[in-house]
């Protein structure tokens, strides 16, 4: 029963992720704001590469499995990716029917992502509602330190693939440096 239960879990917060994330993508952002956001997004893709994407993801993924604010630690993440994304957008509005959720459903790194965060936020839940039902959280943390090692090697693997893309994407439009 455990096992199903976990599996309804990460995937009850896969959706919250994917909710808060939406609603993130879907704010409306002032000009000011999208062109600092933009300009900072500028900035990181011109000097990181995947080791460089991995580390940023990792270091927002680990906080997760602390329980219970990593629940509200995910959410927040999912809602800020979501916000960057929506002030791109503002600002390139040639890619203002872009859906939002492609970016984390469609592309390889985006579902890897989505997947590390999800085991995470759920893991903190679990642990969470483990120390207020005053039970043991000993049983969870060898599955705990998988689940962590699991969304290490997912987070590395998206960040070869995610620089990858954005090299990718840097060579086929020429003036990417001028949006």
């Amino acid at each position: 029963m455990l096992g199903k239960t976990r599996i309804i879990l990460f995937f009850i917060f896969m959706g919250l992720f994917t909710v808060a994330y939406q609603i993130g993508a879907i704010s409306t952002v002032n000009e000011d704001e999208a062109l600092q956001i933009l300009d900072e997004f500028k900035n990181t893709i011109d000097v990181i590469d995947g080791f460089g994407i991995f580390v940023n993801n990792v270091m927002i993924a680990l906080p997760m499995f602390i329980p219970g604010v990593g629940v509200a630690w995910g959410l927040f993440s999912g809602w800020s990716t979501g916000f960057a994304f929506a002030s791109i957008l503002t600002s390139i509005p040639t890619l203002s029917n872009f859906p939002p959720l492609a970016i984390l459903y469609y592309s390889p790194f985006g579902i890897m992502e989505l997947i590390a965060y999800s085991l995470g936020i759920s893991r903190s839940y679990m642990i969470a509602y483990a120390i207020i039902k005053h039970r043991t959280i000993k049983p969870q943390l060898l599955i705990t330190g998988i689940e962590i090692g699991i969304v290490i090697i997912l987070l590395v693997i998206a960040g070869y693939i995610e620089f990858a893309m954005i090299d990718n994407a840097k060579e086929m439009i020429p003036n990417i440096e001028d949006l």
